[in-house]
Order: C-alpha cells, then sequence, then structure tokens
C-alpha cells in the first residue's frame, strides 16, 4: 500500500509581508545611506530589497565580480579587503549593522573592486542594481547621499593608508590606541571584532598583534580582554607613540 507524502508548504500572509516590509524599512531608516528618505522612497526600496543570511567565513562577493547591489549591514559584520599579488589579505574595512557599502560599484563597469567576507554571522541586505538605480533617475536627492557615504568611506580608506605608513607594528597599535579613546587612563577601549580582524586592520599578523599586545601590558600600560582594552596608563601611551614617531 503506498504510504501518502506530506507536503508542509510556507504560506506567506498578507500580515507577514507587511510586518516584513516595516521590519526592512525600519533598517533602511537606521542607515546613513537611506535616512531621511521620505516612508514613500523606504517603501519602495524596501520592496525589492533582498534580506541574505550569512554564516561566518560565507562571500558576498568576489573583486572582479559584475555587481548585483549594493549592501547593508543589519547584524554582524562584513570584512571588505584586497589580495596582494603575494596572498596578503588588506582590510580596507569592517561594516557593522546600519552601515552600507558597494555603493560605488553599481556606476562600475569593472564591477565590485574588492572581496567581502562575513567574519560574524548576521544578516545583510542586497539592494539591487537595475532598480535601485531606476530609483536615482527619479530622486536625484538619493544619488547626493550616496556620494555623501562614498565619500565617507574614502575619509576611512585615506586614514587607513595614513596609519600603514607609520613604520612599525608597535606604532599603528599605540596610533589606534589613541585613536579609539586610549587618551584617558582607565578608559575601556571595546573590540568590535576579534583579534585577527583588528590584526588585519592593522596591517601585520595575529601573533605579532599578540606579542605587541602582551610588550604593552607588561609595561603596564594596557591590560586585555577578550573583546576589550583597558588603558592603564594615558599619559605613558600617548609618550610613547610620541616617541616613536620622533616627535619627543
Amino acid at each position: 500500500m503506498a504510504v501518502p507524502r506530506v507536503f508542509n508548504f510556507l504560506v506567506i500572509t498578507p500580515r507577514a509581508a507587511e510586518l516584513k516590509l516595516t521590519g526592512l524599512m525600519g533598517s533602511l531608516r537606521c542607515s546613513q545611506l537611506f535616512s531621511g528618505l521620505p516612508a514613500e522612497d523606504l517603501s519602495a526600496i524596501a520592496a525589492f530589497t533582498v534580506p541574505q543570511i550569512q554564516a561566518k567565513g560565507d562571500y558576498l562577493f568576489h573583486e572582479g565580480e559584475p555587481a548585483r547591489g549594493c549592501y547593508l549591514v543589519q547584524s554582524g559584520a562584513i570584512n571588505v579587503h584586497r589580495v596582494s599579488a603575494a596572498g596578503k589579505e588588506q582590510v580596507i574595512h569592517v561594516f557593522r549593522a546600519g552601515e552600507s557599502f558597494a555603493e560605488a560599484s553599481l556606476a562600475s563597469p569593472t564591477g565590485y573592486p574588492a572581496n567581502a567576507r562575513c567574519v560574524e554571522a548576521g544578516t545583510v541586505l542586497l539592494i539591487p542594481k537595475t532598480p535601485i538605480l531606476a530609483l536615482i533617475g527619479r530622486r536625484p536627492d538619493l544619488a547626493l547621499r550616496m556620494l555623501g557615504s562614498m565619500s565617507s568611506h574614502l575619509r576611512v580608506v585615506v586614514g587607513m593608508l595614513d596609519d600603514l605608513t607609520l613604520k612599525d607594528v608597535e606604532t599603528r597599535l599605540l596610533n589606534w590606541l589613541v585613536k579609539h579613546g586610549g587618551t584617558a587612563t582607565g578608559g575601556v577601549i571595546s573590540l568590535s571584532g576579534t583579534k585577527r580582524v583588528l590584526a588585519a586592520e592593522l596591517g601585520t599578523s595575529s601573533e605579532t598583534l599578540s606579542r605587541t599586545l602582551a610588550r604593552l601590558r607588561d609595561q603596564k600600560r594596557i591590560s586585555v580582554e577578550a573583546r576589550s582594552i583597558t588603558v592603564l596608563d594615558a599619559p605613558a601611551l600617548a609618550a610613547q607613540l610620541r616617541r616613536n614617531l620622533g616627535e619627543g
């Protein structure tokens, strides 16, 4: 006797679709790129936005691939990087919730200019190329917002390049600590990612970063936890940075 087969169907009710649209609009509204847009435009963008659940290690795209659209991080973290001819990975930026990236690729005939990999599991929103460009054609103010967002990204990259010109890892780390709030004794600097991600941002290996952190810890300059660094002697950190830079 034949055994009856049972099929399970996921039924998307109008109420569920409405809640999904509302949630997407909320995420779009919280981003720098789309904040301030009227509800009508947010609803239009949310209607063609594609949520993508990403596991750690998943790639969104590789350098040179045709652009499918730009992205907005809803949760988790995305490492955008390039790989040198020698195989060394250089992080351009780690994007987190509310941040958008790959806007420039929408108008580029050469596709994505870098690689994007998920370093903390979460959800990203793909904003497809064709409909967003059509909307930009109708709303030039949105194009200006995207230019502003890309300008912010450019400032980050320029700052990163400035930091990487510093002569050694210790100086780059000291500079990073001071920039991220290490100017007050007792201040706690939260690490938004793993130490491996921080090492990549500083242009070094995890092992070298660990040794440099340990040296500063042994000097009683800092204490290090899994997800934070506490500044124990801010004046000494600043003085050490100045000496390394030849400024004092």
